[in-house]
């Protein structure tokens, strides 16, 4: 009897165990980043487009699997209009046009595609590169901070007059609803815009808590991957692989939570001017913004923050690999139960945050895994980070550190076609659940 008690005492410290390490980074019993996902998108060849998407969409309107669509241009889905695709959907961004799909204020997109047929948005181009086209824009009428209501007119070269009141965000509706995304792959967008910026793979502005947003995965956009303006919803299950700006970008009194995503930064190919996994700003510009309003908060768990570097050390040398995290003046993050691997440093403080214990109370870090960083949490142009090291190192925030390389971290991160990201402990634990259950039986 006593051995029974024993064991079974065992068996329930080691399924604690699992649960705790689980915890940290994507989770799930299964890899959610298989079928649905495209780690090497370029080797996919989808046949010529047999529909044109172009112009305004001023009726509902459904797109169908059978079809290969080709958006021409920059599209808009008009207020109150619903664009419905079906799953398995292909549509295709014209290179020429430097096509854009914007759902405007009051419209809606129901992109509902399913784990074995996702729907795709990628390049027209037969060689793909990032920025090929522009990128999927859904405007909803949630709250911004910005004075009035705010505009994405800026991205659009050309643009009809008749369309700027299609460009417009923001408003009082904070349970807006601008439809579904789920389970959709975005690939190669980014366009260069007329002011020197770059279109963001998705962008959300002023989209509100109705909105539902999972299962995304944007892929080599030359902009930002997410780019989030203002609003207040939930992204689960993200995915942001090799973009050259920033994975995910939240500003402009952004209230967002962010779940069980995973952002895979490359060296080689990220902007020369510094880019992160997760920048959370409440502006760009102070002039733009209402300083009565909400300043951004995001509140991310269970993220994987991942640098693939073949040589980290060299990589922080030639300064290609910058922080995973950056966090502006006025903006609140709390991000807990996260995984940040091989960056230099895994976060950085604006300048003008000032180190005390108000501001440190907005920004929070705990049940974090730190592996393989060039130093941990600093503040902008200061080599000293004594009193963050103090503050976030205090055990009662659970904070672990490491140095192993990604191989060692995760599962199968080196599986071109089907990595998986969550850590390896989590394997290792549930072999040795599975050894006490058997010795219970």
């Amino acid at each position: 009897m006593k051995n029974l008690t024993l064991l079974i005492l065992v068996f329930l410290l080691l399924i604690g165990n699992v649960n705790a390490q689980q915890e940290k980074g994507i989770i799930g019993a299964n890899n959610w980043l298989h079928n649905w996902t495209d780690f090497k998108p370029n080797q996919k060849e989808y046949g010529e487009p047999t529909q044109i998407l172009a112009g305004n969409i001023t009726k509902n309107t459904k797109l169908f699997k059978r079809d290969v669509y080709l958006l021409l241009g920059n599209v808009f889905v008009k207020d109150s209009v619903t664009l419905t695709i079906e799953p398995g959907t292909v549509i295709l961004g014209d290179f020429d046009s430097k096509a854009s799909l914007t759902i405007a204020k009051g419209a809606k997109i129901i992109a509902d595609g399913l784990e074995t047929d996702p729907i795709i948005f990628t390049s027209n181009k037969t060689v793909k590169r990032a920025g090929d086209w522009g990128g999927l824009i859904i405007l909803g009428d949630a709250p911004s901070n910005k004075f009035g209501n705010g505009s994405v007119a800026n991205f659009y070269s050309k643009l009809d007059p008749s369309n700027y009141a299609n460009t417009n965000f923001g408003g009082q509706i904070t349970d807006n609803n601008s439809g579904v995304l789920k389970y959709v792959r975005i690939e190669y967008a980014g366009k260069r815009t007329k002011k020197g910026g770059y279109f963001n793979g998705l962008l959300l502005a002023g989209v509100g808590n109705k909105t539902v947003l999972e299962n995304i995965m944007i892929s080599y956009s030359a902009g930002n991957s997410f780019g989030i303006w203002g609003g207040a919803a939930n992204l689960n299950k993200m995915v942001s692989f090799k973009s050259n700006a920033n994975d995910y970008e939240f500003t402009y009194g952004a209230q967002y939570q962010l779940n069980n995503s995973l952002a895979i930064r490359s060296p080689y190919i990220s902007s020369s001017d510094g880019a992160r996994c997760l920048y959370v700003a409440s502006y760009e510009n102070k002039e733009d913004v209402d300083f009565t309003k909400k300043g951004t908060k995001v509140i991310a768990s269970n993220l994987t923050l991942v640098s693939d570097s073949n040589n980290l050390n060299a990589d922080i040398e030639k300064g290609l690999v910058k922080e995973a995290v950056f966090i502006n003046e006025n903006a609140s993050l709390e991000m807990n139960q996260s995984v940040i691997s091989g960056f230099n440093p895994a976060v950085l403080l604006a300048e003008r945050i000032v180190i005390n214990q108000t501001n440190l109370e907005k920004i929070k870090f705990s049940n974090m895994y730190f592996n393989n960083c060039n130093g941990n949490i600093f503040t902008e142009y200061n080599s000293n980070n004594e009193d963050l090291e103090n503050w976030y190192g205090d055990s009662a925030f659970y904070n672990v550190y490491s140095k192993s390389s990604n191989s060692e971290t995760f599962i199968d991160s080196n599986n071109d076609k089907k990595p998986d990201f969550r850590l390896r402990i989590n394997k290792i634990k549930a072999s040795q659940t599975q050894v006490a259950s058997e010795k219970i039986d």
